[in-house]
This record gives C-alpha cells, structure tokens and sequence, in this order.
C-alpha cells in the first residue's frame, strides 16, 4: 500500500461518521464516502503534500453533499411519526425521557448541521471548517451557535423552528 492509499484509508472512520451524521442513513453516508473516496483519486493531484489530507477529504465529501441535495428531487409525502405516536407501540421509557438525538440532527439546516458535525463531532476548529465549507469563520461561529440553539430547543421538544422574524422597514430620506 504507497503512502497515499494508506493515508486515504486512515481517514475512512471519519468520513463515515461525519457522512451518516450528515445523511442521516447508513446507505446513503456509505455512497457518500464511496463518491468522495473516488473524487479524491480522480483528483489527488489536486492535493498538495503537507497540507491537512483530512479537511481537502471533508471538503470534497461537502461540496458532493450540496451538489446531491440540489439534484435531489422535491421530497415525496411522508408519514411524521410523531402524528402515529398514539398508535404506536410505546418503549418501557417515559416519554419525557425518549430523545432522538438523530431526528432532532436532521431538522436542522443543512448548512448550521454540517457546521455542528465537524466542530463537535470531529474535533475541527473554526478555520478548518471555514476552509472546508468555503465561508469566513464568523460565519462558521453564527451557525455552530445557531444550530447548538435549535438543537437544544428540538432536544426539549420544542417543536417545529419558528418563522423568522421581519424586522420593520423604515422609510429613509
């Protein structure tokens, strides 16, 4: 195995947390680690040797992420399990106490979501993922406390997020 191949394997763990954190499904994170490991090796002489391998990966695997979720189609009916809850079976648990880390992960934003995963999740700092998302890193700090925020809220059950709010216009001479 050359330097490269084992460097690209070494990193394969985390691309697939940050994939099924991102994806929130197990075959979808898996094509999306497939997709970024092939980006990377049709393009690895775009790498530059001694830079950070693992933020150009989580780079590659971002933009593959934007790019599908704009080619998807307009998602289909579904059925919201919270609306059958009733008729469901019940876990020994209590209610209060049932939270789907999960679920509330994927009623965030796309953007305040990939944010949260890379700094919380893999240890990033704020420049890593500004480098990685292509933003500047106060807008990688506005979204992580955004997101940290609405995730908190969605944890205690606070339901869908409320719409923003307009602030008035004012008429200028």
């Amino acid at each position: 195995m050359t330097d490269g191949t084992a460097a690209l394997v070494a990193h394969i763990p985390s691309l697939r947390r940050y994939a099924r954190a991102l994806t929130g499904d197990a075959w979808t994170a898996d094509d999306l680690v497939q997709d970024t490991l092939e980006r990377a090796c049709d393009k690895w002489r775009l790498w530059s040797a001694g830079t950070d391998l693992r933020a150009w990966l989580f780079t590659l695997m971002h933009n593959l992420f934007v790019n599908q979720v704009r080619r998807a189609p307009p998602h289909r009916a579904s059925v919201d399990v919270d609306e059958l809850a009733e008729r469901l079976p019940a876990a020994d648990a209590l209610p209060d106490r049932r939270i789907d880390l999960q679920r509330c992960l994927l009623q965030l934003p796309d953007e305040q979501r990939a944010v949260l995963l890379l700094v919380a999740l893999e240890d990033l700092s704020y420049d890593e993922v500004a480098r990685i998302l292509g933003v500047p890193a106060g807008t990688v700090m506005s979204r992580l406390s955004r997101a940290r925020s609405r995730l908190r809220q969605l944890m205690e059950g606070a339901g869908p997020a409320p719409a923003p709010a307009r602030a008035p216009l004012r008429r200028l001479k």
